[in-house]
């Protein structure tokens, strides 16, 4: 039985649409709701799922082609209808990677000749895994690293390979255990979601022509080992003693992975990766082995700062093992920096800053901080004083809680704050989901929830998007103030200074003026001045400023 895919109406004035992109091929199976092709209309760009499961029979539609909504895009077979063609994939699939390993000398030809009979039971047995929808607006990812190798045992759950996309880098753990038979991507190639990136037989296949094929892939650890041994070098001459020695050698370690952070952290640290047992997937190192190594490390250092005056001055001194290097951008680095200079480019920004005395909150922080972390489980700072009154002021400023697509404007029904985070990956912006309707405990836990998350890796895709207005905390490293890029298609941002004690000129019950010590901060707030006015922002600010200088956050601590 087959089934006719056809344009669905993606809006009230939609009429037709273009394909952008397939992202199955004639012959592919599909599972039902995964994402078939991809469509562009007038108003949105979209994913087109496939509504039944089957084999993709024919595609109607070509790329770049517009048809009307209720156009037939494709056919598919929902059982068995195209499964001779699904048999015969498998098999070019396997010859191609062979003839391009041996070049195509006369004796090659023999070789494939048996190859399809051998492979296709364990190809067509296999299960296939493919690259994982990682986000609804997440349509493609690149393959930065395979744990495995093609031949090695694998276990379900188990990492397979890394993966990075523009919102998060993950790993992709094996959906069966059996034995790796292919490796259909390689290392820094980007495929869209559904691709197929390998396939995993059953305990009992042998996949020895397989393995032969692409047996490259172990030359990866010998490639990245190379350089990293020279980044040791160009921190020896910092550091004298023969305590730079442990450093050499922890940039080799066994045959293990150690990705560049935890090298980069145990260099600073002293450490020796050739003395650290791994507690991650297959025994590799992880942050968390570095930071539990790094007090016996740092013992001796202490004992030598304690000598003299002068060896503290010099030991103070960490140098980084990235100076005088040159490392190409991550995926992300380039996505940020892509987002940065297009966020520049389209709107007008500008930044207005004001001057706050917190230090009504700064006592009634100190009052109940004990009290709120035993309730609330994380510790009371200042930013959820900051959220909570972001969120008042955005309900009486909705112009600051709006977006810009094309000439419209939305101003938005819900505060869904986002709160940049700085990670060993660079910065990230998690979004903490109706932050107008949560009190001041809620907004603690979410902030404190996402940022550790975001930290760890472990945050989803999801929750990194969907935000109306971004909050950075660049005071927490002790700047006064910043001009924060906005992020789109948000209309504003607001960087927090550092909270600092300094003399300022009050006025007493009396009407006098006296000078006291008080605890001030300076907000800095850029905003799109293609939606808001100076006016607007100004307006903003005063509203912040008198709700935060007020101080009356007793009802939010249940005080």
């Amino acid at each position: 039985m087959t089934f006719s895919l056809t344009m669905p109406a993606l809006g009230e004035s939609v009429t037709e649409g273009t394909v952008t992109r397939w992202l199955k091929k004639e012959g592919d199976q599909i599972a039902i709701d995964e994402p078939l092709l991809e469509v562009s209309t007038d108003k949105v760009d979209t994913e087109i799922p496939s509504p039944v499961a089957g084999v993709l029979q024919k595609i109607v539609v070509q790329v770049d082609s517009t048809v009307a909504v209720g156009a037939e895009l494709a056919v598919i077979s929902e059982s068995g209808a195209a499964a001779p063609q699904k048999v015969s994939e498998p098999v070019k699939a396997v010859e191609q990677p062979k003839a391009a390993a041996q070049t195509s000398p006369v004796a090659a030809a023999p070789v494939a000749a048996p190859t399809p009979v051998a492979a296709t039971p364990a190809t067509s047995g296999a299960t296939i895994v493919a690259m994982p929808a990682l986000g609804e607006s997440v349509t493609e990812g690149t393959v930065t690293r395979w744990l495995k190798n093609v031949g090695d045992q694998i276990n379900a759950d188990e990492a397979l390979l890394e993966v990075s996309t523009d919102k998060v880098d993950t790993e992709i753990p094996s959906p069966v255990t059996g034995i790796l038979l292919t490796i259909d991507v390689p290392v820094d190639s980007t495929v869209a979601v559904g691709a197929r990136l390998a396939s995993i037989g059953v305990s009992g296949s042998t996949p020895v022509v397989a393995a032969a094929v692409e047996k490259p892939a172990p030359i990866a650890p010998v490639v990245t080992a190379a350089p990293v041994a020279a980044d040791p070098v160009i921190s020896k001459p910092s550091q004298p003693p023969v305590a730079a020695a442990p450093v050499v050698n922890s940039a080799r370690p066994d045959d293990s992975y150690v990705t560049p952070i935890v090298r980069k952290l145990a260099a600073e640290a002293g450490v020796n990766l050739s003395t650290i047992k791994g507690t991650g997937v297959g025994g590799r190192i992880r942050k968390e082995d570095i930071l539990a190594a790094t007090p016996k490390a740092a013992a001796t250092p202490t004992a030598q700062v304690m000598a003299s005056t002068n060896t503290t001055a010099k030991s103070s001194v960490i140098t980084s093992p990235l100076r005088g290097t040159t490392v190409g951008m991550t995926r992300l680095r380039k996505v940020i920096a892509d987002r940065m200079v297009e966020s520049l480019k389209i709107s007008a920004q500008l930044t207005t800053v004001v001057e706050v005395d917190v230090t009504k909150i700064d006592r009634l922080r100190n009052a109940a901080k004990a009290a709120f972390e035993s309730r609330e489980g994380v510790k009371l700072t200042f930013l959820p004083f900051f959220a909570v009154a972001i969120c008042e002021a955005l309900k009486q400023h909705p112009v600051l809680n709006s977006s810009v697509e094309g000439d419209q404007i939305t101003y938005h029904a819900a505060e869904h704050l986002g709160v940049a985070v700085d990670t060993d990956r660079g910065l990230l912006v998690p979004v903490v989901k109706d932050a107008g309707d949560l009190n001041m405990g809620g907004i603690a836990r979410k902030i404190a929830d996402v940022a550790a998350r975001t930290r760890e890796n472990k945050i989803t895709p999801d929750e990194l998007g969907g935000g109306t207005f971004t909050l950075t905390n660049t005071g927490s490293r002790g700047a006064l103030f910043d001009t924060p890029i906005i992020n789109q298609p948000q209309v504003a941002i607001l960087g927090l200074g550092a909270v600092v004690k300094r003399p300022m000129v009050v006025k007493g019950a009396d009407g006098g003026e006296t000078i006291a010590i008080r605890s001030m901060v300076y907000l800095a707030l850029s905003y799109d001045h293609r939606v808001v006015d100076g006016a607007d922002a100004a307006r903003f600010l005063v509203t912040l400023k008198e709700r935060l200088e007020e101080g009356r956050f007793e009802s939010d601590l249940g005080l």
